[in-house]
């Protein structure tokens, strides 16, 4: 299934959305990768107003506050699937994501945090955004960020 790229960037102009630059990774890795058909997105972490999102779930922050932090996530995957790429036209499926949420051990909304993201790719990529995903729980992550997510899509 191909994705009218016009559609696509109509919808992120309408919902709003800039797509950001790439971020310059903060460690040995590269920010993607390709391999065939596959792009591999590293992951990126929650930002505004260009500052790590940082806290924890069920302790400082709300599952709302998360969710947001998700879609912020979402928006920052898609600029670099887009500098990866070239094109979003080249899409043709958010296969997987895999979603870790700094949480208390008693915080089980993680799923509902990792749908800020999911719901937006969704959203933008209609059928071609629905993804297996994965989220879990974990006691830490870098900078004390609050949501890492990572994306695997499907290119042309």
């Amino acid at each position: 299934m191909s994705i009218d790229a016009q559609n696509i960037y109509d919808k992120l102009k309408a919902l709003g959305i800039t797509l950001p630059a790439v971020a310059t990774p903060a460690a040995a890795y590269v920010p993607f990768v390709q391999t065939g058909k596959l792009v591999f997105l590293s992951g990126h972490l929650p930002k505004k107003e260009g500052q790590v999102i940082v806290g924890q779930l069920g302790k400082n922050l709300t599952t709302g506050e998360g969710k947001a932090a998700a879609r912020a996530i979402a928006i920052d995957l898609m600029g670099t699937l887009h500098a990866a790429v070239g094109d979003l036209n080249k899409v043709k499926r958010i296969v997987k994501l895999m979603s870790l949420v700094n949480s208390t051990s008693d915080f089980t909304e993680q799923h509902l945090v990792t749908n800020g993201c999911s719901e937006l790719l969704g959203e933008v990529f209609g059928d071609a955004g629905k993804h297996a995903r994965s989220a879990f729980g974990v006691a830490q992550i870098p900078l004390g960020a609050c949501v890492e997510i990572e994306l695997i899509a499907e290119v042309e």
